[in-house]
């Protein structure tokens, strides 16, 4: 007969690995991929470092798993934008300014999570959740060349753009963040306003405005 696990015991398995995830974040919050040793996270934790490889084998499987989490997690802020009221070059601006304005709130993570040299296997996890970002912008710019308020243009193409333009201007401040909310703000209005152009035609409102 096949051992089952009681319910009590998964869920005690499921909030250890849980509490590993969060520390491990933290720990990458407060200085990258870099300061996030096993023991440290295993100690952030409440486990032994053994107990913790049994839950993941390597620090490239831990990292992979809160990449992953992390990727989730912005997926559904972006979608959840995507679909709210308003115009598709609101939301357009509306995405961009959340997800800007929130690498440059945890500027270590960001940072880590987007362009800290890692070793290839976390790279190319990197890549594939770039690539999920990039698929929840290009809904958006679907609807916008769908309803004719964005030209004719490969919209997969201009997702990936924009990401990856957005990943560029965010390499260095998240280095090194702004040094106050003002900063950061004209530097988040000012990768609107770059995304919104690059998509449309003509000068757009924000460009007037600015």
């Amino acid at each position: 007969m096949a051992y089952r696990r009681s319910a009590r015991m998964q869920a005690r398995l499921d909030d250890n690995r849980q509490r590993i995830r969060d520390a491990a974040r933290r720990i990458i919050a407060g200085g990258g991929f870099r300061h996030a040793q096993m023991a440290a996270v295993a100690e952030a934790a409440g486990l032994s470092t053994g107990s913790l490889y049994r839950y993941f084998p390597s620090k490239a499987e831990l990292f992979i798993d809160v990449l992953g989490a992390a990727a989730d997690h912005e997926i559904r802020i972006l979608e959840s934008i995507g679909s709210a009221g308003g115009s598709v070059q609101d939301r357009l601006q509306a995405a961009v300014r959340s997800y800007a304005g929130r690498a440059l709130e945890g500027p270590h993570l960001a940072h880590a999570f987007m362009v800290e040299p890692v070793e290839p296997e976390l790279d190319s996890a990197r890549q594939y959740h770039r690539k999920r970002v990039a698929a929840a912008y290009r809904a958006i710019l679907d609807e916008g060349v769908a309803g004719g308020v964005f030209p004719e243009q490969d919209t997969g193409l201009a997702a990936a753009c924009l990401v990856g333009a957005m990943t560029e201007a965010l390499s260095g401040p998240t280095a090194e963040a702004p040094a106050t909310a003002d900063e950061r703000r004209r530097l988040v209005e000012s990768i609107c306003r770059f995304c919104l152009r690059a998509v449309s035609a003509n000068r757009t409102p924000a460009d007037d405005a600015a």
